[in-house]
């Protein structure tokens, strides 16, 4: 007889004091002996949805296809927080329609989302464990997802995920999405929608009353190839991370002794970050008569 082995992910806001995350390993097992169950992170600031869908964006693709990630943040159930399962890029979310599935679908869209609908079976206070895992567990016995809820087209749109573009005044305004655990600052402005709408034009971006004309590539470039390491420490630059936001960081923070960028530069979640491109004018030239 073939043994089921399934991946499933946990990521919520619980913290690892509590009972919660523990509970729902139980549960899991209870009804999968043998899944392999991963925790991406229990840390997310409580009820951050634009974190949440940064970190699981940028850490489902790691996983092999199949795998079901069970979200649990601000998730619940209300008349304006529905729960949902859906498939996407051959992978599986079990999560609330909080707006989170926004940065994961914005570039590939969900082949099927269904709404949840046995919640009538199960009174719980405690939907991550009573609902969550029911559907995750019969999603890996090969469960087709309409049998557990009906059919959707679209999902709840959360706009602050997305920058602006302003054309006319040649500018992007994004804005924080995520303080890591360097302190580093990250935006929700792409490297692709930087090269689109700059166009290798010169540009400022302008931070609380910081301001960065330049990008680098790497964090060590800040300190040249002659330079001494120590002497860049708690230098603030602006890179392109490994996921392709743009991020305010500081060279070697640590918030222990330097401190880090969101607190030596006084920006939170939520606050904007504005890069302003230069809008080059053609030379004139005469004609000799």
């Amino acid at each position: 007889q073939q043994i089921l082995i399934s991946f499933i992910t946990l990521t919520t806001d619980f913290g690892t004091k509590d009972h919660f995350v523990g509970a729902v390993k139980g549960a899991i097992y209870s009804e999968l002996e043998n899944a392999k169950i991963v925790d991406i992170t229990h840390e997310i600031s409580p009820f951050n949805i634009t974190e949440t869908a940064y970190i699981i964006k940028n850490s489902y693709k790691s996983f092999p296809e199949g795998t079901i990630h069970i979200i649990g943040v601000d998730s619940e159930l209300s008349e304006d927080n529905k729960h949902i399962a859906l498939e996407l890029d051959n992978h599986f979310f079990v999560c609330p329609d909080n707006g989170l599935i926004s940065m994961i679908a914005s570039e590939i869209n969900p082949t099927k989302i269904v709404e949840i609908n046995i919640h009538d079976r199960i009174a719980s206070s405690f939907p991550v464990l009573d609902v969550f895992v029911q559907v995750a567990c019969f999603i890996a016995r090969g469960g087709n997802l309409t049998v557990i809820g009906k059919e959707i087209k679209g999902y709840k749109k959360l706009v602050e995920i997305q920058p602006k573009v302003n054309q006319t005044q040649n500018q992007i305004i994004g804005g924080v999405i995520y303080i890591d655990n360097y302190g580093n600052i990250i935006t929700n402005i792409k490297e692709k929608m930087f090269n689109e709408v700059g166009k290798g034009r010169k540009f400022t971006i302008k931070a609380s009353r910081y301001s960065f004309e330049k990008i680098f590539s790497k964090y060590n470039e800040i300190k040249g190839v002659d330079s001494k390491e120590l002497s860049f420490d708690g230098s603030r630059l602006a890179i392109f991370n490994s996921a392709g936001y743009l991020e305010i960081a500081l060279y070697r923070s640590n918030l222990n002794t330097v401190g880090g960028a969101s607190t030596l530069l006084g920006l939170a979640y939520r606050d904007p970050i504005i890069i302003e491109f230069v809008n080059e004018v053609l030379p004139e030239f005469t004609t000799l008569s």
